[in-house]
């Protein structure tokens, strides 16, 4: 649009023409091609790909999709590892004016049998690893008009003739006219974990995902240390699956900054402290759990972790025993981050705001918090009649958010959307409290709030104290029934290895720390405690099996 301005200073106008180019992430890629064409931007075990070849294979991968007759909204599964062609389909798949579907390679048959469906996915790309869990429920799924082997040669016959490399070998690379892009069109697919209901399909669309990236890099989560930083140094560890909240987000950001994905297949301690030390990786993220076992793990000292800048830890509740225990033995700051699948995910981090005069134990308290929004954000913690709570850090609330990355809604669920979506706020499920700097700390979830005769008690509370305990390697706390207050606290706990401690001491701990009515009645301790695919304990899971173990001593 040409602007004159006239001797009275009033703007003429005599071109309206305006340039509006669509918001989609395949624009992160086209900036990277452009700007780091010979830098290398994904390593995955031994290969290594520059940004020119990795779009490559993106736009290769979208001529390949549109040649076995992909069609605009078809929905595109995948069910892989962390590896670079996860990473590709983030990219191709888009091209191809398709929607990504990553699967949780955790969930039982039955479950990506039902994610399947519902979603009505056209094509399936599967790792070899994970032929006999789709071979377990491929038959009931008849939306899928192909299955594609993403490695090895494919030798059952269900499986189409050609595998992933030798459909790109054989494809003419394409690559769509952004400028025709509807950028509230769907472009990615997430089911939740179902916790509490069947699992639920989140529309995220081609402006949330975008502006979700642009708002993260603002936010400095790409530069972790501005001193002397350039475009395109950010070296990160995939370490959180791509299928996951956690994970999926840095697709975009890392890629548009021109930094550098580095792929771990599964997590492992020496496999990360190896990765770090050989690729001289700046960040990662990390759910509590694998932070924990990375402090904890002997292959620590045995390796150069001198590149680590700044490790997020999400996912779930940390503490601030475990950021001092990150940053002292990574050597690198150390923060929380908070987001949803229905939020693109990264809504909250906690670094100290300038002019905080936090030092050590204080430090460590706030940045183990939920944090304070990132830009494009607004959040709240309100009551019951929809009223922010006070600011004292005391008042709980249920944490509400809108901004630009909030989902379009549910896939096929009108309900769940308006329910979610009520008073123009998307509810969380989270209970928070804040403070006078607007920092938030989520006290559980709703679900999880434990009520023991009439009283709240938030688990995270008391798992927080005895993760604090010298011998604690991981806890979780959970409600079981009770004759007399209707339910309590009980703790399941896993030792450090070689540490001793009993029940007595633990509940002595708890009891010297908290309120006594927020102790755990009982402790049980594991060898190890389930976890979803990206390290998360699995609380609904053990839950239902002490109901279930209640239950059956009553009858």
């Amino acid at each position: 649009m040409l602007l004159i301005t006239s001797l009275d200073y009033r703007p003429v106008f005599i071109n309206e023409a305006i340039m509006n180019i669509p918001l989609t992430p395949i624009r992160c890629l086209r900036y990277a091609r452009e700007q780091f064409p010979n830098k290398v931007g994904v390593v995955c075990e031994t290969g290594r790909f520059t940004y020119a070849q990795f779009a490559d294979r993106c736009a290769r991968l979208a001529g390949a999709l549109l040649a076995a007759g992909a069609q605009p909204g078809d929905r595109i599964a995948f069910l892989s590892t962390n590896c670079h062609r996860l990473l590709e389909a983030y990219y191709g798949v888009l091209e191809a004016g398709c929607v990504l579907l990553p699967l949780n390679m955790r969930l039982a048959p039955h479950e990506l049998e039902f994610v399947l469906n519902d979603a009505k996915a056209k094509f399936l790309f599967v790792e070899r690893h994970f032929l006999p869990l789709v071979e377990a429920f491929r038959k009931a799924v008849f939306s899928i008009e192909a299955f594609f082997l993403l490695d090895g040669q494919p030798q059952a016959g269900w499986l189409a003739p050609h595998n992933y490399e030798d459909l790109l070998a054989a494809s003419t690379p394409f690559q769509c006219d952004v400028t025709r892009i509807d950028e509230d069109s769907l472009a990615e697919l997430f089911y939740t974990s179902g916790s509490s209901d069947t699992p639920k399909g989140v529309m995220l669309s081609h402006r949330n995902v975008y502006l979700h990236a642009l708002s993260v890099i603002v936010a400095g989560q790409t530069s972790p240390t501005m001193a002397g930083y350039t475009a395109g140094e950010t070296v990160m560890l995939h370490t959180i699956p791509l299928f996951h909240a956690n994970g999926w987000g840095a697709a975009h950001t890392i890629t548009l900054v021109g930094g550098t994905h580095v792929m771990i297949h599964h997590f492992s301690p020496a496999e990360v402290f190896r990765l770090v030390e050989r690729e001289r990786v700046w960040c990662c993220a990390l759910v509590p759990t694998m932070a924990n076992a990375l402090v904890n793990s002997p292959e620590r000292t045995k390796h150069d972790l001198s590149s680590l800048r700044l490790i997020t830890i999400g996912g779930a509740a940390s503490s601030p025993t475990l950021v001092r225990e990150v940053e002292e033995k990574l050597g690198c700051r150390c923060i929380s981050g908070y987001g949803l699948t229905e939020t693109s995910p990264a809504i909250a981090f906690s670094p100290m705001k300038p002019g905080l005069p936090w030092q050590d134990h204080q430090r460590h308290v706030h940045q183990a918090m939920t944090g304070f929004a990132i830009p494009g954000v607004e959040l709240r913690v309100v009551d019951g009649n929809g009223n922010d709570v006070p600011r004292d850090r005391t008042a709980v609330g249920e944490v509400v958010a809108r901004g630009d990355a909030v989902m379009q809604g549910y896939w096929g669920r009108p309900d769940a959307t308006q329910s979610a979506m009520e008073g123009g706020w998307f509810h969380t499920g989270d209970v928070a409290t804040i403070d006078e700097n607007n920092y938030l700390l989520i006290v559980d979830r709703k679900k999880d709030i434990i009520v023991s005769g009439g009283e709240n008690i938030s688990s995270l509370e008391v798992e927080k104290v005895l993760a604090s305990h010298p011998g604690v390697f991981e806890a979780v706390v959970i409600p079981v029934p009770h004759e007399k207050w209707g339910e309590v606290p009980k703790a399941l706990v896993v030792l450090k290895p070689g540490a001793q401690t009993n029940e007595a001491e633990l509940l002595h701990f708890c009891r010297s720390r908290l309120s006594h009515y927020k102790c755990p009645h009982s402790v049980d301790f594991f060898d190890s405690l389930p976890k979803t695919g990206s390290g998360k304990v699995l609380k609904k899971e053990l839950r239902e099996k002490y109901f279930a173990v209640r239950k059956i001593a009553m009858q």
